[in-house]
């Protein structure tokens, strides 16, 4: 048995990709026979306990109790494999915990892995003063860890050129895609679930997301140009903010917005349902999917045709799965054009949901994750 100690910046009941792949990984650890004690910011509620996982508290974000508590912990258990879950601003101090970082380089000794969800806020010469303070303490922040680290993954493929600039010569970093947090839905909950949404001789077309501005800035258009093409087409606005999305749609459109629904805040369960619900998928991301992208995985897992936007950071695979089919960012009626074909091919759409499913077992299934991290 392997005992790890986990350090996240978030956990369930937390909202958030990264609370809930925490919980993922600690439930996959100790259900191949780990030992897994988790240590994460304060919380209202209390996540509902899971056998053979340990869930602590820390009585402040990080801050200095916490960092005390933090170090009596990797002192008293030496021998325990440490599993760093960091995104810079999980972990408080308006994104820039140097404490956190140089506590886990003092204690290099141990046997410690970190998962770079993030790497480093963005910097550039048309970027405020304060957004590149913060990148370069960003980046001393990662190459502080990356000393620290036996073993370093990241969740996009293109951030191992971007560590590997901080890490120490001859650092292995290893690409570690992130599974999806939504479950599988069963047959039943997505015909009741379709029943509501759509009626037939309409095609239901999904996003599942948390419509931040810059997805939100690229899904208007979108959206825009596929209703005004087509009238037997209804839009699933599905997961967080998604309420608030379709008003601010429904400003601009106001024709088109009785053709537009939004679930709001969903289980996990209903927003297995919603997907599962979907003729298809479309997926908007600034600088092109990756596989951290985890709205678009749910689609993958439900085997949904998908719709989506190739950029800078999306990975070679995904042009070669057959599982997506690719627009050039910012083209949003290029994007529509696609969503289109996949309606009026369905022969083509049931092979890309093949694909898509295949595509999710070799590559994001959490199995990968779990053997890549027992690796001795």
């Amino acid at each position: 048995m392997t005992a790890w100690t986990i350090i996240s910046g978030e956990y369930p009941p937390q909202p958030g990709g990264v609370s809930d792949y925490t919980r993922q990984v600690a439930r996959g650890l100790s259900n191949a026979g780990d030992n897994v004690s988790v240590w994460s910011s304060p919380a209202e509620a209390m996540e509902e306990p899971l056998d053979g996982v340990r869930v602590n508290r820390l009585p402040d974000h990080f801050g200095r109790r916490g960092l005390a508590i933090l170090n009596r912990e990797l002192r008293a258990n030496p021998n325990a494999r440490a599993l760093i879950e960091y995104v810079p601003h999980a972990f408080g101090m308006k994104a820039m915990n140097i404490p956190l970082c140089l506590l886990i380089l003092r204690h290099r000794q141990n046997d410690i892995t970190v998962m770079f969800h993030e790497v480093a806020y963005p910097v550039g010469l048309d970027r405020p003063l304060h957004h590149n303070a913060l990148g370069v303490v960003n980046r001393a922040m990662a190459a502080i860890l990356a000393r620290a680290a036996s073993r370093m993954f990241v969740a996009a493929e293109a951030w191992q050129l971007e560590l590997s600039h901080y890490a120490p010569t001859g650092g292995i970093i290893r690409w570690l895609p992130v599974p999806s947090n939504i479950p599988v839905a069963d047959k039943r909950a997505i015909l009741e679930q379709r029943a509501r949404r759509t009626a037939p001789g309409t095609t239901l077309v999904g996003h599942f997301g948390t419509y931040g501005s810059l997805v939100a800035e690229r899904l208007i258009p979108v959206l825009t140009s596929l209703l005004s093409a087509r009238t037997d087409i209804r839009i699933l606005l599905i997961g967080r903010n998604s309420e608030r999305f379709r008003e601010r749609f429904v400003q601009q459109h106001r024709s088109l917005g009785e053709r537009v629904m939004a679930t709001g805040t969903l289980a996990a369960a209903d927003v297995a349902a919603s997907v599962g619900a979907c003729d298809l998928m479309i997926q908007p991301y600034p600088d092109g999917i990756t596989s951290r992208n985890t709205s678009a995985l749910a689609g993958l897992e439900h085997g949904k045709a998908t719709a989506t936007t190739a950029g800078r950071f999306s990975e070679d695979f995904w042009s070669t799965s057959g599982a997506v089919m690719l627009a050039p960012d910012r083209d949003a009626d290029a994007l529509a054009r696609c969503a289109i074909e996949l309606m009026d091919n369905r022969d083509r759409a049931h092979a890309m949901g093949c694909a898509a499913i295949k595509l999710y077992r070799d590559v994001f299934d959490l199995r990968h994750t779990i053997s890549a991290l027992r690796m001795p």
